[in-house]
């Protein structure tokens, strides 16, 4: 009877696992994040296919670059032979069926480790968008189903569609997100891909985070460039938030569950304060509550497994 009325449900559909990719052919942990790993390509694809099997339909790339690799204008994002764009082409020849999401934004490429371009020690939002246009391109013509601009530059999606568009990828679809704060709750991902800004903050285009007008606004404008899916970022302190872009858009909401969230989790259950299987599945059922069509997060591959044994 309490499955009969159930108003919310959680399944590994709903899912898409990050993942981090480096060069080389041997893992390494991520002390940070529990479980998870910076991966070789073919790890990649072992990993990519674990969780497709257990039905978790997508993936999102990140790749951890050298130094030696990073250049103020990160020409190594729309190198054809560069590792995202290998590893997105090899998931794409080994499980044609995943979903395979690549993220836009110079940060891992960019030695400043901002996510738009540094002139004279600020962000030039206009003089960023070719450069975030052509990265879309390249890992567009690489095979990427979806590209997801993770940067906030205002005008980004708009100048990524029509930079597909005429490249021919009428079909690749934008996954913005529109709604990231400035957030506390970032700090093992950047553990993870060495991408901390080697000056300054995030602050002047990531959202503040006692705004929630502010996230309409942002909403109603990627809406109308072209956006095909609405990220909102973190998840868990941000249910209001997820909760009213929910009401004023039509389009899928996604909800990322972050590398904070996901560690804060491992490190309660390894000193045994939590259940750590029945607090993600309660965490990710909360994200649904609220709206998220979509969950990205890191614990993809064990709530597909504790899912399993419910059914």
């Amino acid at each position: 009877m309490r499955a009969l009325v159930r108003e919310t449900a959680l399944a590994a559909q709903h899912l898409v696992l990050p993942l981090f990719v480096h060069e080389g052919d041997v893992a390494t942990p991520i002390a940070s994040m529990p479980g998870c790993a910076r991966l070789p390509l073919a790890g990649i694809v072992l990993r990519a296919r674990e969780a497709f099997d257990l039905g978790v339909p997508a993936v999102a790339l990140f790749p951890a670059l050298p130094d030696a690799r990073k250049t103020p204008r990160g020409e190594e994002a729309v190198n054809r032979e560069g590792l995202l764009q290998r590893t997105v082409r090899a998931l794409k020849h080994e499980l044609p069926a995943l979903v395979v999401i690549t993220d836009v934004a110079l940060d891992p490429y960019s030695s400043d480790g901002h996510d738009g371009l540094v002139v004279d020690g600020r962000i030039d939002n206009d003089a960023t968008l070719p450069l975030l246009a052509a990265m879309a391109v390249a890992q567009a013509e690489a095979g990427a189903d979806v590209v997801a601009p993770s940067d906030m530059m205002d005008g980004r999606v708009r100048a990524i569609r029509t930079a597909l568009d005429a490249a021919g990828h009428t079909g690749v679809g934008i996954c913005s997100y529109c709604v990231k704060y400035a957030s506390a709750f970032y700090g093992p991902f950047r553990d993870a891909l060495d991408s901390a800004p080697r000056a300054g903050d995030k602050k002047t285009y990531q959202m503040d985070p006692a705004n929630v007008r502010e996230a309409l606004r942002e909403v109603a404008l990627d809406a109308q460039e072209g956006a095909d899916w609405l990220m909102v970022k973190p998840g868990l302190p941000y249910l209001d938030v997820i909760s009213a872009v929910r009401a004023a858009t039509p389009l899928p909401v996604a909800a990322y569950h972050v590398s904070g969230e996901y560690a804060m989790l491992k490190a309660a259950a390894a000193n045994g304060w939590l259940d750590y299987d029945r607090c993600l599945l309660e965490s990710l059922l909360a994200l649904r509550r609220a709206g998220a069509d979509v969950i990205f997060t890191y614990g993809a591959i064990d709530a597909a497994r504790l899912l399993t044994k419910q059914r």
